[in-house]
């Protein structure tokens, strides 16, 4: 009975906690972790109660010490729709939530302003106004003039797109270094595995010329076969790879990468005609240089051509080569609006 009166009496105030987690907003500007002044609060709050006279939307600031076992992203959507910011219907809130001790910031969008604030906007915003400043401990200027953009914004739609369109720009002016820096790198990678392609190749090459002379046996020459493959295969995926990698990157799209990481067997099949070709150009050889003759050895080796042929370019060359809140006039009170959980965070 003990047992269960304690488990009771935890439960109630487990489920008391979780209803108080958030803050009862009673301001536009709750500076809960003291990084205002008195005039500083009272100056953004006068802001944000004319923003909400003249737009009905609302934008709330709130600064608190230590975000605890939350992250940065649910306790904003928690303290949002537990407050309601924004008019319901209409969904037009916003919300500014710093975290002094976390060093971590979000800007918070109600669903009727995604289509305004989008993501990318919000981050920007955070990234080029906020963090700056905070890194310099200016907490209210950095806030101060994210909150004037953000009204900015949304009272003026050309200065949005305007600033969307910066955005845009330098995103694919971003893109377009990646995409140089990815094209040298896999360059380089492509190149290292075209030598050892090309390099071991030959000798595969020479392998079945000698056997289709008869100077080198068959079964021997099959194992000298095997192990160019290896030194071959090392080089393909050299170039196969990086190739993969960067049309899935390019196409934003990971199934050719996983397709072939799900598909090993994919790489014996391409033996086939690495051998075939191989095979193929060897005999070619044999006939347009018109000194030998088909001829078969199953395991006999002429000594004198293999140490001529293969001993002074190496057998290495079939090796893997593996070495590489402040007082105020006004109080704010939520007009029941949610979020959906968009807008963008940083840290500093």
């Amino acid at each position: 009975m003990l047992k269960k009166t304690i488990l009771f009496f935890l439960l109630v105030t487990f489920y008391a906690n979780a209803q108080e987690q958030y803050y009862e907003l009673r301001d536009f500007v709750t500076d809960s972790a003291g990084v205002f002044t008195s005039s500083e609060v009272f100056e953004l709050n006068h802001l944000l109660v004319e923003l909400e006279e003249n737009t009905t939307n609302q934008l709330v600031v709130v600064t608190i010490e230590k975000l605890g076992y939350d992250t940065i992203e649910t306790y904003a959507n928690g303290l949002f729709n537990q407050n309601g910011i924004g008019q319901e219907g209409k969904d037009n809130g916003l919300l500014i939530l710093f975290s002094e001790l976390d060093r971590e910031v979000r800007i918070e969008v109600g669903s009727g302003l995604e289509p305004y604030i989008t993501d990318a906007v919000a981050s920007r915003i955070i990234r080029n106004t906020m963090i700056p400043n905070f890194k310099e401990e200016a907490y209210f200027k950095g806030i101060n003039e994210a909150s004037n953009q953000l009204i900015e914004f949304l009272n003026n739609p050309e200065a949005l797109e305007e600033f969307k369109k910066e955005i845009a720009d330098e995103d694919s002016k971003g893109k377009l270094y990646m995409n140089i820096f990815l094209g040298i790198f896999f360059s380089i990678f492509i190149g290292v595995g075209g030598f050892f392609f090309l390099k071991s190749y030959v000798n595969v090459i020479e392998v079945f010329r000698g056997m289709f002379m008869g100077k080198l046996g068959v079964l021997p020459g099959v194992f000298m076969l095997l192990a160019g493959s290896f030194s071959s295969v090392f080089g393909l995926v050299f170039i196969i790879v990086p190739l993969i990698i960067g049309y899935s990157i390019y196409m934003s799209n990971s199934q050719a990468a996983a397709f072939i990481f799900d598909e090993p067997s994919l790489i014996l099949w391409l033996l086939l005609p690495f051998f075939g070709i191989a095979a193929i150009i060897a005999f070619i050889k044999l006939k347009i240089s018109g000194k030998e003759d088909l001829s078969i050895s199953w395991i006999k080796n002429d000594k004198s051509y293999y140490r001529k042929t293969f001993s002074s370019s190496g057998t290495h060359s079939f090796s893997s080569g593996s070495s590489s809140s402040g007082g105020s006039s006004s109080s704010f009170s939520g007009g029941g609006g949610s979020s959906g959980g968009g807008g963008s965070s940083g840290s500093w």
